[in-house]
């Protein structure tokens, strides 16, 4: 018998923030899952090294992109190379995010507020304008976006954070909710605490051996990476969906 086809064959994939944490493990397991990879982050050799990963798995040499997702002008650009590449996109995953400092909110420094705003909320809207038409000129477009318990969870500290994820889950939503006739599907992935270098530093004296790798996330990754998965409108949480819960909506 013929081995079984990879279940994201032929699928372009897009991951921000796929130099490190859960943007790195989306990249690893979609690429293993048969996904040509289009790999963003600010640093080009971390992306250098995660496409010799890719290779050594077996899987596709990544396309990568050195990109600030605070330089939206980037971010429209990378759109339009995806579009001259391979004239559509099949999945997005937004993982990229910056912490900022935790601080009262009466004395946010104003450039802190302005690059976590930027970082956080502005590229996921400049995302979605730059992405739109190529999802759609797929069969199924997957939208995947990345988010934070502190965006409905408010805490002390957290206010630059928690309001740029707060904002971007509102948007993704309105997003979806304009996507209902199309056949594009937006979804908010909630991955509670991880062990992220991100955790790390708003969690210094945290054990990090407590916390899940973000590996662990990958298959559900590109489970909801697959077209034949309805998605459901609330967030989902990685929690609920390692307990055996469904996520198909």
């Amino acid at each position: 018998m013929s081995a079984s086809p990879l279940p994201l064959a032929d699928r372009i994939a897009l991951v921000t923030g796929a130099s490190r944490g859960i943007g790195r493990a989306a990249a690893l397991a979609l690429g293993a899952a048969g996904a040509q990879v289009v790999a963003v982050a600010r640093t080009a050799g971390a992306l250098e090294e995660l496409d010799d990963e890719l290779r050594e798995a077996g899987g596709k040499p990544a396309t990568l992109a050195t990109v600030d997702l605070e330089r939206g002008e980037d971010l429209d650009a990378l759109g339009a190379e995806i579009h001259r590449r391979f004239g559509r996109l099949d999945i997005l995953v937004h993982a990229g995010a910056m912490l900022g400092a935790l601080t009262p909110v009466g004395h946010i420094d104003l450039k802190q507020w302005d690059k976590v705003i930027a970082t956080n909320l502005t590229a996921t809207f400049r995302l979605i304008r730059s992405t739109e038409p190529l999802l759609r000129a797929s069969a199924a477009g997957r939208a995947i976006f990345v988010t934070s318990g502190r965006a409905v969870r408010p805490k002390a500290f957290w206010g630059p954070y928690g309001a740029s994820k707060a904002g971007m889950e509102h948007l993704v939503r309105t997003w979806a909710d304009e996507l209902e006739n199309t056949s594009v599907r937006a979804v908010i992935l909630d991955p509670n605490q991880m062990r992220t270098k991100m955790r790390a530093e708003a969690f210094p004296g945290e054990d990090p051996m407590t916390l899940p790798e973000p590996s662990e996330i990958g298959p559900l990754i590109v489970e909801l990476a697959q077209a034949d998965l309805g998605l459901p409108k609330e967030a989902i949480l990685f929690s609920d969906w390692k307990a055996g819960k469904l996520v198909s909506g």
